[in-house]
């Protein structure tokens, strides 16, 4: 009996040990600065923020980004589990102040874990009317 205990507690603490690990180095990961060219950022969204081009957003959203970012953008998707960098909390205040071009690049180009989109989403419209739903993103 206090072989299985010792057993228990030492497979326990093995675990969390290796949760905690790969928790913080997906936090280091989030932390590692994206950065984009100065003419991305400033690139305006062309796309008028309208009830039409939310709800495009959001069907897009939902068919390319929740599996990763979470339906509502928290980072909490059903694959996020399984990526080596943390996909980020997008209602939080470091991700809102990013302009919209400068979503508009890391959604087009990705990088690590996050793939590029120019292919999955070919009409460039539709990744800032992705931007555009991105905005609501806010609770």
């Amino acid at each position: 009996m206090k072989n299985k205990l010792v057993i228990t507690v030492s497979s326990l603490f093995l675990g969390i040990l290796i949760f905690g690990l790969t928790t913080g180095f997906k936090a280091t990961q989030a932390k590692k600065p994206w950065p984009v060219p100065d003419k991305n950022a400033k690139m305006a969204n062309p796309v008028k923020a309208d009830a039409a081009a939310i709800a495009e957003g959001k069907a897009l959203w939902t068919k390319h980004c929740a599996s990763c970012h979470g339906k509502i953008g928290h980072g909490d998707g059903t694959k996020a589990a399984q990526l080596k960098t943390e996909p980020g909390n997008f209602s939080s205040p470091a991700v809102q102040k990013q302009s919209d071009g400068t979503l508009f690049f890391k959604i087009s180009e990705g990088r690590e874990d996050m793939p590029s989109f120019k292919k999955k989403i070919p009409d460039t419209e539709d990744i800032w009317k992705l931007v555009v739903y991105m905005r609501t993103l806010t609770k």
